[in-house]
């Protein structure tokens, strides 16, 4: 990487990084976490992007050349060949399931039944792959055993493949562009694996009533599982925030979400803060009942992102001085709207939500597909005019914290097979034993937690 691009990667990195940790910095950075935009503006398709990864840098590389102030960039997060090889049920993909120019489109159902939920609490590993996996990867689970070990066998290779993909990506864009990322790794919250992928919405919150208990249990087991679902795909530098979209808090009253959705989720929230690393949280839909919650955790580890349904100027007087907040702009703006009337919008958002720090102009979770080029040129020129607070500033990375607590004091790690087992088996070893359990317990773990990938 050039002296040059070191310095500007340093400087939005340090922008972005001192916004969330309601830190000073010369200006507001202009970062959101999913700019969809960016995938289909220089004439790809949504299809494109998810199966081709040599036209989805291309793209996003054409995005940058002609918005180099966008401080982090992330956009598509799927490569359809890995849902391809085994025949994932949950998602409709452009070009496959749906036209080449659609986004993919999630299909809810219910992958668990009612009185699976002790199987789940007593052998998580079990549950997926003895009921949940069949029930969503079409390829694994049939009567064609062959069929099933080759899909299993295939997904192996194609989630490296992924993987090598994703940090290429991110190579990439660094090094070429100087550009980070806004996240690394992701998780659901715990009730959203229910209301998600396993129950859905209506039964999840249908179990809430009929079988309470049982719901809180299985949400205690899940934060484990999301811990360390998380870390197994966090940035090990610690550099970028947590990715967490949260889906069903939005039509859960007070008294439900206090009860079955924060508790766990706060946990799992806390721990990955106590391993040194921030969060980027999605508050899709209205979350105005329930986000002063925020203010329970430590001061800028959250980012927050404001979904449109969501009032800006609550959520700033709410928790804004606890946590950073982004949003602002609504998506109809964006698509519908004027250059002027984006201008005008964000000029006022400067004025007043952006005032102190701590807010990044956004739209509602997402810079939308549809958004007319021209208006997001207009919210970058506005903010570049109106968005400064100190241009004596020069934006640093921060130094990665250092973690407040060992990685395997933060969550249980479940292995379908721990090497006590294997050991046993084997009736013990001749040499060292550690040099063999190591990388069986480690690639247990990462295929454990592999299991977990269908439940986002």
């Amino acid at each position: 990487m050039s002296t040059e691009i070191q310095k500007l990667y340093d400087e939005r990195l340090g922008r972005y990084q001192a916004t969330i940790a309601l830190e000073p910095t010369d200006r507001i950075p202009i970062a959101s976490g999913s700019c969809y935009l960016a995938e289909v503006y220089s004439g790809a398709t949504n299809q494109d992007i998810i199966y081709d990864p040599a036209k989805w840098l291309q793209a996003e590389m054409a995005f940058i050349k002609d918005f180099p102030e966008v401080d982090a960039l992330r956009d598509n997060r799927v490569w359809a060949p890995l849902y391809d090889a085994v025949g994932c049920k949950t998602y409709k993909l452009p070009g496959r399931d749906l036209p080449a120019t659609q986004q993919f489109q999630f299909v809810e159902e219910e992958y668990m039944q009612a009185d699976e939920y002790e199987f789940l609490i007593k052998n998580p590993g079990a549950f997926m792959l003895e009921k949940f996996l069949p029930r969503v990867l079409g390829e694994y689970g049939g009567q064609d055993a062959n069929r099933s070990h080759m899909a299993f066998l295939k997904a192996g290779m194609a989630s490296q493949m992924m993987a090598d993909i994703m940090r290429n990506r991110s190579i990439q864009l660094q090094t070429v562009c100087g550009m980070p990322q806004p996240t690394t790794g992701a998780f659901v919250a715990p009730f959203d694996v229910l209301g998600d992928v396993l129950r859905g919405l209506k039964a999840a919150l249908m179990d809430t009533y009929r079988r309470p208990k049982l719901v809180l249990e299985a949400c205690d087991v899940l934060v484990d599982i999301m811990v360390r679902f998380a870390l197994s795909t966090a940035d090990p530098l610690r550099r970028y925030p947590i990715f967490v979209p949260t889906h069903k808090a939005c039509f859960m009253s007070p008294k439900q979400f206090d009860t079955f959705y924060w508790p766990s989720f706060k946990r799992v929230l806390e721990r990955l803060i106590d391993a040194g690393y921030t969060v980027r949280a999605y508050l899709e839909g209205d979350w105005s009942q329930h986000w002063h919650h925020f203010n329970e955790l430590p001061k800028g580890k959250v980012l927050c992102d404001i979904d449109t349904q969501g009032d800006i100027f609550k959520a700033k007087a709410d928790f804004g001085q606890q946590q950073a907040i982004s949003g602002g702009i609504p998506d109809s703006t964006f698509i519908l709207g004027s250059t002027a009337e984006v201008t005008e919008r964000v000029q006022h958002l400067c004025e007043t939500v952006g005032k102190g720090g701590g807010f990044i102009i956004n739209g509602g979770c997402n810079i939308p597909y549809d958004t007319k080029p021209e208006n997001f040129r207009a919210m970058i020129d506005a903010i570049m005019k109106y968005g400064w607070y100190d241009k004596n500033i020069k934006p640093v990375p921060k130094a990665a914290p250092e973690p407040r607590a060992a990685i395997d004091a933060l969550a249980k790690q479940y292995r379908v097979t721990p090497w006590e087992v294997r050991s046993k088996e084997i009736g013990g070893v001749m040499g060292n034993e550690a040099l063999i359990q190591k990388p069986w317990d480690n690639l247990e773990a990462m295929a454990f937690n592999w299991l977990w990938t269908w439940s986002m």
